[in-house]
This record gives structure tokens, sequence and C-alpha cells, in this order.
């Protein structure tokens, strides 16, 4: 695999309350914990732990808003997350192609061996 996986962005993305929260960025352009609480289950202190996490990995830009932090989604560092999760997907599609000729392989063999034990057996 050519792009290296950062495991930190994708611990920072496997979490689904931050994925909410990127999506609603992108949708809105911009948003601040409490905005972006208002549409959320959650209080605008979980939100804001969430984004701190989010603009940790660099997916999110924080500026000063007032006595709030306004967030917008890094657009080339959602870029580059797509592309290790192109990668990986990449790598393991070929995993699998390889895993399928095996067992393809596997079961010619197997009834190769069927085969020849059933033209055995009728010629005695």
């Amino acid at each position: 695999m050519s792009t290296p996986v950062d495991d930190e962005l994708w611990s920072a993305i496997g979490d689904p309350t931050r994925r909410t929260l990127i999506d609603l960025l992108l949708a809105s352009g911009a948003g601040t914990a409490t905005s972006l609480s208002a549409g959320l289950p959650l209080t605008r202190q979980a939100v804001s732990k969430h984004l701190a996490v989010l603009d940790r990995v660099g997916l999110v830009r924080a500026e000063p808003a007032g006595r709030e932090r306004r967030y917008r989604v890094d657009e080339a560092q959602l870029a580059r997350a797509a592309a290790q999760l192109a990668a990986v997907g990449t790598s393991w599609d070929a995993r699998l192609r390889r895993i399928k000729h095996i067992a393809e392989a596997i079961e010619r063999s197997r009834n190769d061996t069927d085969e020849r034990s059933r033209n055995a057996n009728e010629g005695e």
C-alpha cells in the first residue's frame, strides 16, 4: 500500500458522533460547539470534546468567534483520509482476490481427486 495509514486519524473518524459532526460541518460550512449541539442529543461540552479530537488530528480547524470557537472541516485533511481509505480498500480487494483464487484452486484439486477416485472405482 503506497499511502501510509494514520491510525490516530482513523481512530478519530471511527467514532459515529465525530462523523456526524463532520457531516454537519460539511453541510453548514462552519459551526460552534453551541450551534452543533443544538441539533444533537449531546451537551455543548461533549461536542467540544469531540471537536477537540477532530482538531488534534487536523480534520477541523478552529477560529476564535467571540467567546467561542468556530470550526470548519479541513478539506485537505479530509481528502487525505479519503485517499487512505481508498488505498486500504484497494489492498483488501487484492487480498480477497488472492483468497478467492486459492479457494478455487483447492476446489478444483478436490474435484479432480474425487473424479480420479470415481474412475478408479469404476475400473475395478
